[in-house]
């Protein structure tokens, strides 16, 4: 059995978009590139028409990888600021640095960047359950990492 894709709304909303992107727009316009690449004849030596037929690939696996994350998705509901869960913003604090909050959200999801921590991460992992003033130590590429939890939301 595959594990679910927890998914915010927000993040669920977003895959949905790209999915009629992908099926609706993107689609027509490697449609329209394939029949103009097939109608230049000889297929064999016709940069354009191999170059179309990879970008269907990938189109049309990037389809299929989105219809499985929704279809094993388990949307994020309100968490609680009792303790870290999926879809907590926590506010941690590692010794000598400023503080940092970071969304918890699914695999899926995971864009550190801008804020947002697999669960499945080695500090996403180190943060689930723990309270407000306690400490989580994640063993990370970096070495291992020690952060006071300041603040649950």
């Amino acid at each position: 059995m595959t594990p679910p894709n927890y998914l915010t709304p927000e993040g669920e909303a977003k895959l949905k978009a790209e999915l009629e992107e992908l099926k609706g727009p993107r689609r027509e316009d490697l449609a329209k590139r394939l029949r103009s690449a097939i109608q230049m004849g000889d297929l064999s030596e016709n940069a354009d028409y191999h170059k179309a037929k990879e970008d269907q690939g990938f189109l049309e696996g990037r389809i299929k990888e989105i219809e499985a994350i929704l279809r094993n998705s388990v949307l994020i509901e309100k968490s609680s600021t009792d303790s870290v869960s999926i879809g907590s913003h926590v506010t941690i604090q590692e010794e000598d640095f400023d503080p940092e909050t970071y969304h918890i959200v699914g695999p899926a999801e995971a864009d550190p960047r801008k804020g947002k921590i697999s669960h499945e991460s080695p500090i996403g992992i180190a943060l689930m359950d723990k309270k407000v003033g306690q400490i989580a130590e994640a063993e990370t590429p970096g070495g291992k990492i020690k952060v006071k939890i300041i603040k649950i939301e």
